[in-house]
């Protein structure tokens, strides 16, 4: 354990072996820091945090700090961090609002400088949201999603599993799985990268071509795309995963229009 003589740790902070914090690190109480997380400098770790093994919290990142929210009343609220997330500088994560509630990250996440999570959102796993993206209250962001630079995600979102955001683009509406997103909440092509980067085969890629075209490659009626989309298209695994988070939607699901199908 290596223990900067500047920090400051509070009486009720639980630190594993071989856990580094840097020169004016301070952790307040109740908290726990699993083995191997290196936090460096002029960091903040706030109470009821818990962060898992083998983190990085880089200069002067906020991880379980009080909420933006009016509601809150300092009640007992959580910050989770899982096992190997590389949180860079200036990272603002908040904890939850309502008493016993929590703001999640899971593993394997890279969330890049000025990025910010807000109470009650949460991140899956090998997800990566890049400088100054700014994530609202409640949101979801699944497994493999990509959150460009400088993109909004307004509260109670979701964003589906290997969908991408890019630079800039912003949404009040789930952004879909397996797809791109630009402008304001409008899908524009189908992740092909990204599902190819996961190793996703062409037996699999080609039923969410078809898919895609029937939901977003022109503006449709959602509820009627959706049945065209059952009656026509396999049902994969990955074709039946779009239609559920499509029917679990309650903020409705951004739509197509712009005619692209790649990236």
């Amino acid at each position: 354990m290596n223990i900067d003589p500047t920090a400051r740790i509070g009486p009720q902070v639980e630190l594993a072996p071989e856990v580094e914090i840097g020169p004016g690190v301070i952790i307040d109480g109740p908290a726990r820091i699993g083995t191997g997380t290196r936090i460096q400098a002029h960091a903040y770790i706030g109470p009821y945090t818990t962060i898992g093994e083998h983190n990085l919290i880089s200069f002067g990142a906020i991880v379980g700090h009080e909420p933006q929210d009016y509601a809150f009343q300092g009640e007992e609220s959580y910050t989770i961090i899982g096992d190997h997330n590389i949180i860079r500088e200036y990272v603002t994560i908040h904890r939850g609002t309502k008493p016993g509630s929590a703001t999640r990250v899971g593993n394997h996440n890279f969330l890049m400088a000025l990025s910010h999570m807000a109470h009650n959102s949460s991140v899956g796993n090998h997800v990566i949201v890049v400088n100054g993206a700014l994530i609202g209250g409640y949101v979801a962001v699944e497994d493999q999603a990509f959150i460009s630079a400088n993109c909004l995600i307004h509260q109670f979102c979701r964003v589906g599993r290997l969908a991408l955001m890019r630079g800039g683009s912003r949404t009040s509406r789930d952004v879909p799985p397996f797809c791109l997103l630009d402008g304001t909440h409008t899908v524009c092509g189908l992740n092909l990268v990204g599902l190819r980067r996961a190793g996703f085969q062409r037996h699999q890629i080609r039923p969410l071509r078809q898919a895609y075209k029937i939901l977003f490659y022109r503006p449709v009626n959602m509820a009627e795309a959706v049945k065209r989309l059952e009656a026509e298209v396999p049902p994969t695994p990955e074709v039946e995963y779009l239609l559920q988070f499509i029917q679990q939607s309650k903020r409705g699901v951004a739509g197509g229009g712009s005619g692209e199908d790649d990236f």
